[in-house]
């Protein structure tokens, strides 16, 4: 019979909002196919560091665990990433887990994404819709405009083009990357274009698209493989174009 082995963590924890972030080290029985949210299960079960002290279990974010709903988003051994597709065996140990920086944390790897949601709403990624009648079908689209569309659909809120964006930081207000490719896509559609100059408008504020440092990095993270330098390109192309327009009307 072979000797069991362990998954060595090194895990950033923080107990409250205000208080002070500290390392704590748990081994975990390895099985084959596992994932760091499978681990974090076994510490919830057996919550004992490898001083053999007996802890509060760690606290961590998931839902769907198949990196459609973004919760679980961290920074695994330096990387910006979902844990529930962060395979055990692909990852070198000690694994080192810590809370995304660039937003507030709760506790432990839950962090507070509210800066997000907040940037949706400024933007008004959503297609206004009057009326409780029936609109009827909605206007045909052309293949190509369905694939681009569907790409940016993707998006899962997730946070981790923030995170590995060298321009969202606490000198900046820049919003993040996936805010510009929201207003692509809602852009895009027939019935959002309505509302385009509005989307453009909030993008030329503070926080904005003159933000952008254009690093690239947000692409690079993307879980999802959203095309956002695309996105961000044409998103400044539509916002010059907004600026001369405006700049000729007067």
């Amino acid at each position: 019979m072979s000797e069991q082995q362990y998954v060595h963590f090194i895990i950033t924890r923080q107990d409250t909002p205000d208080s002070q972030p500290y390392t704590e080290e748990f081994k975990v029985p390895y099985r084959k196919n596992m994932n760091v949210i499978s681990a974090f299960m076994e510490i919830q079960r057996n919550p004992v560091n490898v001083k053999g002290e007996k802890v509060a279990p760690v606290c961590w974010e998931s839902n769907c665990l198949e990196e459609v709903c973004g919760a679980c988003s961290m920074v695994i051994n330096g990387v910006p990433r979902q844990a529930c597709t962060a395979l055990i065996d692909h990852l070198e140990q000690p694994i080192r887990i810590e809370p995304m920086r660039t937003f507030p944390v709760v506790r432990d790897l839950i962090v507070d994404r509210s800066r997000m949601f907040d940037a949706l709403k400024r933007v008004k990624a959503w297609i206004p819709i009057d009326g409780t009648y029936d609109l009827g079908p909605g206007p045909r689209i052309s293949e190509t405009e369905r694939q681009w569309r569907y790409e940016l659909s993707k998006c899962m809120t997730c946070g981790v083009c923030l995170e590995a964006c060298p321009n969202v930081n606490s000198k900046s207000e820049f919003m993040g990357p996936f805010v510009l490719g929201q207003v692509q896509l809602f852009n895009s559609h027939p019935t959002g274009a309505m509302n385009k100059e509005e989307r453009i408008e909030a993008l030329l504020e503070d926080g904005g698209i003159e933000g952008c440092g254009n690093s690239q990095n947000c692409v690079q993270a993307c879980p999802k493989g959203i095309p956002l330098t695309t996105a961000i390109a044409k998103t400044n192309r539509d916002a010059t174009k907004h600026m001369f327009k405006k700049w000729l009307s007067i």
